[in-house]
């Protein structure tokens, strides 16, 4: 009996050691004897104790913070910028033989990339444009992992930090854009009332009798109010002739 529990143990290590489980959104890299074998899994494979080595790698997208970076833009600007990194494994073999550590080399790479692409814009491409550069950003670090087998699907800034100097002089500019464009938007109505005007002017003086009948629409609109004024209307043909006797 205490020569088997030897052979038992002997047994169970090889079988731990053998059977492994991979889940359905893991990949198993297979090394034999320090040489790449193959990709297996998802579900149950076998290996050889001692002989083969595996490594998991996850082919779920990852969400990655890429740290606040200080950015000096174009225009001589300091910013400081932080974004949002998406992207997935799509060859597990790549991402395990092509470079050492892939979490590690692609947080780097958005790092130095966001650095780079931000520094060759403007301030104002920047806060208006963030799309473009957005897809900027996704395609050049895309190009770069693409050799470590993973896939940047979409990378997103978040935040932008300006200086406090510079807040203040945007919202100076924003309060002048405004007041700007309600001094137009005012001159563009005194335009068009005085244009109504005009044309008011131009049909009384050819339908005199227009006039009288907007001085009776007057003492309707204000004998209507609530009020203690008490008008007496007069024809303004009465009035007539002293305005001839003044022209004389």
């Amino acid at each position: 009996m205490p020569a088997i529990l030897p052979i038992l143990a002997l047994i169970v290590f090889f079988l731990a050691s053998a059977i492994k489980v991979v889940r359905e959104y893991d990949r198993a890299v297979i090394f034999r004897l320090g040489r790449f074998l193959s990709i297996k899994g998802p579900g149950l494979i076998i290996l050889i104790p001692v002989i083969d080595r595996m490594v998991r790698v996850s082919l779920r997208t990852i969400a990655m913070d890429v740290e606040p970076q200080d950015v000096i833009t174009r225009d001589n600007v300091s910013i400081k910028v932080n974004a949002v990194l998406y992207f997935r494994v799509l060859q597990a073999d790549k991402a395990v033989i092509e470079v050492e550590d892939y979490l590690y080399a692609t947080s780097q790479l958005s790092q130095t990339t966001l650095r780079s692409i931000l520094g060759q814009a403007e301030l104002d491409e920047i806060l208006a444009e963030r799309d473009k550069i957005n897809q900027e950003l996704q395609q050049v670090i895309d190009k770069q992992t693409d050799a470590w087998g993973i896939k940047v699907s979409l990378v997103e800034v978040k935040h932008i930090d300006l200086p406090q100097e510079m807040q203040r002089a945007m919202a100076k500019q924003a309060e002048a854009e405004r007041e700007r464009r309600s001094k137009v938007i005012h001159a563009e109505g005194e335009f068009q009332a005085a244009a109504k005007l005009s044309d008011a002017a131009v049909i009384i003086e050819k339908h005199p009798i227009a006039l009288q009948l907007r001085y009776l629409q007057t003492l309707s609109e204000i004998g209507t109010e609530n009020n203690s004024t008490t008008l007496f209307p007069i024809p303004i043909d009465i009035l007539a002739p002293y305005f001839s006797k003044n022209k004389e």
